[in-house]
């Protein structure tokens, strides 16, 4: 255990929440990380849990002092298709959030992990190797708010030397939890249609290409990230991540090699209009150069290893 770390996870119950105060607990200490949520989980790991409401800055507060935090992972958000649906809302949740954790870092000098997306992307932006710095028109509520976040927390950083860290998330693809109301979530499901053998409707076209990051890698670079020596992280707003990118068709393609059978149709919906504005592939070489960050799964293999994983838990769940 390493008693220097003192962690609060704030969304902890999401699709990257439950997967990474695991790999922190795991890190550093089971009572070191203070996991919390706006609701508990429905079956919730062992270790320290307190309802928050993200909005609420002086419940914030209390929980830092009650635990002697001095970092923040902040995870809570509204994601891109569930954010379209009440745009307004998306907005207070995704920034005055943001803006209580940024101020009670400010205030306790807290190191702050803030997760960004490649949502901020736009159709004006280059599709293909899409570089650190380049143009973002976003045209999500989701796009628009991590933008601005990346913005603020450059601000914290170089205004009052908050020590805030972040990178740009793909689609994340794992097996530990479902998914959680974003666009590329088709890339989950998918692999539970087919390992359940049940036919898949997908959202997207069978051509749209998005990068993509399996989970285990995910969560490999944000912990490189946040423990890379403050001299190494040299942008202050997101950094790019990449993994892999690829279509519907080319995962379901994977897919049929080891279910040859499975059945896909594709409905294109409102989705559609929102993966079309985002980029095809990134450049991650500033991540790879500043703090030797580095993928480890393409498809193949992040095919084979959620195969295996998705089959041994339904088999669990049958007994």
């Amino acid at each position: 255990m390493n008693v220097n770390n003192r962690i609060l996870v704030v969304g902890a119950n999401g699709q990257i929440g439950l997967v990474l105060t695991a790999a922190l607990r795991a890190r550093y200490g089971t009572d070191q990380v203070v996991a919390t949520d706006i609701r508990p989980a429905t079956n919730p790991p062992a270790g320290p849990f307190a309802v928050l409401d993200v909005l609420d800055s002086q419940a914030l507060e209390q929980l830092i002092q009650d635990y002697n935090i001095n970092q923040i992972y902040h995870l809570a958000a509204i994601l891109s298709a569930r954010g379209e649906s009440d745009p307004r809302w998306a907005w207070q949740i995704n920034m005055e959030g943001l803006f209580n954790v940024l101020e009670a870092a400010r205030l306790h000098k807290l190191k702050v992990f803030f997760p960004s997306s490649i949502a901020v992307f736009g159709p004006s932006t280059p599709r293909d190797h899409t570089p650190q710095h380049t143009a973002m028109e976003p045209t999500t509520v989701y796009g628009i708010s991590k933008v601005a976040g990346e913005q603020w927390c450059q601000y914290y950083f170089q205004r009052y030397g908050v020590d805030v860290r972040s990178v740009r998330y793909p689609g994340i693809i794992g097996y530990q939890s479902m998914p959680g109301g974003g666009t590329t979530d088709y890339a989950v499901e998918v692999y539970h249609r087919a390992v359940k053998g049940e036919h898949f409707n997908c959202f997207l076209r069978p051509d749209t290409r998005l990068p993509m990051l399996y989970m285990d890698d995910a969560i490999a670079g944000t912990l490189a990230l946040m423990e890379a020596p403050p001299e190494q992280v040299k942008i202050r707003t997101s950094y790019n991540l990449a993994g892999m990118s690829f279509t519907p068709a080319e995962v379901v393609a994977e897919i049929t090699k080891y279910f040859p059978d499975f059945s896909v149709s594709y409905q294109p919906d409102y989705r559609q209009r929102i993966a079309d504005s985002w980029t095809q592939s990134i450049d991650d070489g500033d991540a790879r150069r500043d703090w030797g960050w580095q993928a480890r799964f393409d498809l193949p293999a992040m095919t084979q290893d959620m195969i295996s994983h998705l089959q041994q838990y339904y088999a669990l769940t049958q007994v």
